[in-house]
């Protein structure tokens, strides 16, 4: 397997197509895949942080990861190159976030950080009705992100 560039068409629209509980994102920064046999088998997309108090520039989010059912270590390709990806543009923290339910052993495999359990819950309110299309339940956090220097960001 190999890494490979995508346009965020490209990773939206095998999203789409394969992932087993969320549609694709309405957008991104940038995505990645990776191939097997010049086949993509796995997608990434890394956009602007979902909670707007970790917007200010410095921290972007991995807000979706879709691989097909047999690509081993495909996922750990993925969240390691986008950390990479996200150091080199100057990004100092990336973040994610997995059902409770899922292991986040391709998380922990790429040298992530559990940060334990996080939000959940309806984006539906009485001012903006919603219709959740989404797992509503608690998410666990996870994290990369360089260490800090002390001097203000």
């Amino acid at each position: 397997m190999m890494l490979c560039p995508l346009t965020i068409k490209e990773a939206r629209d095998f999203v789409a197509r394969h992932h087993r509980h969320h549609r694709a994102p309405r957008g991104g920064l940038w995505a990645v895949g990776v191939a097997d046999d010049g086949e993509i088998v796995g997608v990434a997309i890394v956009g602007r942080p979902c909670a707007r108090l970790l917007g200010g520039g410095y921290v972007a989010e991995v807000t979706r990861v879709c691989v097909i059912e047999g690509a081993r270590n495909a996922c750990s390709m993925l969240y390691g190159a986008c950390w990479r990806a996200a150091r080199s543009l100057g990004y100092r923290r990336l973040i994610t976030y997995t059902l409770a339910n899922e292991s986040g052993d391709s998380l922990r495999g790429a040298g992530w950080t559990c940060l334990g359990e996080r939000g959940g819950g309806s984006w539906d309110r009485v001012s903006r009705p919603r219709v959740d299309l989404h797992p509503t339940q608690v998410k666990i956090g996870w994290e990369c992100a360089l260490p800090r220097t002390g001097r203000a960001a």
